[in-house]
């Protein structure tokens, strides 16, 4: 395990060398996926680096990505390959969670890695090098942010706790009941509002629609600061359907509320 970690900062520390350096260039090129959303070079470049060193030093070890998609190998969980370091494996990347920012120059932004073992994810290194912060889990390892243990807050009652989510309008109607009864509601978005909640600042964090590469990473890191993970409806998460993260204590209220809710119109 700590082999793994070490290796997750090492990954996260190339695609930061990437990153940071083409971060608010005035020739960054910047296109329009077909879903519509941006995407710039550094994003490519940050994921290929990333996939550069797995097939240097990980020899069996799958990768799936945002950018360039799943490259599989004898490594894959779940498909009964034999990883590099014990049992089947897959790097899970996003190499710029929050391009919106990223591209408009605001420094919101963070690389996110996890290692999956046999369907399980077991190390998380969340980059944002222009915060200037870290944060890392291991599974049964505890999460960290910057050499520091860090855990969910203890707060009990919806009235008392600080809420975030990264997209308002396209929040189920529900959500108007949380941010009215939550003693602040804020938009602090993307990957950012999860660390937060590992870190105990923020109580509950949501988004709409995440996919596995925006929350395999931070999903790991509240869950060994002594949070919960789920999707609206309190399932499993999986990719493409909601995902909330809470303290613990709050988790059942607040997917009591959000559950069965039809999405708001923006």
């Amino acid at each position: 395990m700590e082999a793994d970690l070490r290796f997750a900062h090492e990954l996260a520390d190339a695609a930061d060398a990437i990153t940071l350096a083409r971060f608010r260039a005035l020739d960054l090129r910047v296109e329009t996926k077909p879903d519509l959303t941006p995407v710039s070079e550094a994003d490519r470049a940050a994921e290929e680096a990333v996939r550069a060193l797995v097939a240097a030093r990980r020899a069996g070890e799958g990768v799936v990505g945002e950018e360039l998609g799943d490259a599989g190998g004898g490594g894959r969980a779940g498909a009964g390959g034999a990883g590099g370091a014990g049992g089947a494996a897959r790097w899970i990347v996003d190499p710029i969670d929050g391009t919106r920012n990223y591209v408009r120059g605001v420094p919101v932004w963070a690389s996110l890695i996890a290692l999956e073992r046999e369907g399980d994810v077991v190390a998380a290194v969340v980059s944002a090098p222009a915060l200037g912060r870290r944060w890392w889990a291991a599974r049964g390892g505890g999460a960290w942010v910057d050499g520091a243990a860090c855990r969910v807050s203890r707060v009990a009652r919806l009235e008392d706790a600080v809420v975030s989510t990264t997209s308002e309008p396209a929040m189920p109607a529900g959500w108007r009941t949380l941010a009215a009864r939550a003693w602040t509601a804020r938009g602090f978005g993307d990957f950012w509002q999860h660390c937060l909640v590992a870190e105990g600042a923020v109580d509950v964090a949501s988004d709409e629609t995440l996919q596995l590469w925006d929350y395999a990473a931070v999903r790991l890191l509240v869950e060994e600061a002594g949070g919960r993970c789920s999707t609206f409806a309190g399932e499993e998460p999986r990719p493409g359907s909601s995902f909330v993260t809470t303290n613990g204590p709050l988790h059942p209220e607040v997917v009591g509320i959000l559950r069965g809710q039809t999405p708001q119109q923006s």
